[in-house]
């Protein structure tokens, strides 16, 4: 996994050339609005389980299939491979979100994960929905103006939507 710091050093390093003016200017917004991104992390880590339960109940609610006998999520045992997969997502976004950086995302999440459900029998559409169900409730959550750091952040919010993004099409 690099940080937004370490990926630019790497890749300016890669190519023997010092960092260009853009690439400080960038880091230097990153590091302004960092407390805004701690508060982001903390608010979705805070709600991870009403995040991952509001959206699953969402979900079931919209596609009933799933937890009918024969659903992928019907029984407790794989409703609850469910939503620890759910939970495994969100954790991961936090983590991209804190970084700024998508790779431990796709590295120790993603890669992988539609073939496995593909090898399971899960269908990757409904993950997808579900993902797109956190990403609504993880960003209102986020996105509160109360007792955080003020500022614009939409910019922010926009990158944690991409990762959720990231994460439903890796599995859709």
């Amino acid at each position: 996994m690099l940080d937004a710091f370490t990926k630019v050093v790497s890749q300016a390093d890669a190519r023997g050339e010092f960092l260009a003016a853009g690439q400080l200017d960038a880091l230097s917004s990153m590091v302004a609005e960092s407390n805004k991104r701690i508060d982001a992390v903390n608010r979705i880590t805070s709600n991870a389980s009403t995040i991952v339960a509001n959206a699953a109940r969402s979900l079931f609610a919209e596609q009933p299939q799933l937890i009918a006998p024969g659903g992928n999520a019907y029984t407790s045992r794989r409703m609850a491979a469910c939503l620890r997969d759910m939970e495994i997502i969100l954790r991961y976004v936090t983590y991209a979100t804190f970084a700024g950086d998508a790779s431990v995302l796709d590295d120790r999440c993603l890669n992988g994960l539609r073939e496995t459900y593909l090898a399971l029998g899960t269908p990757g559409a409904s993950v997808a929905a579900g993902v797109q169900k956190m990403k609504e409730a993880a960003i209102a959550i986020a996105n509160d103006p109360n007792g955080v750091t003020r500022g614009d952040c939409n910019s922010l919010m926009s990158e944690i939507g991409g990762y959720f993004d990231r994460a439903a099409s890796a599995v859709g």
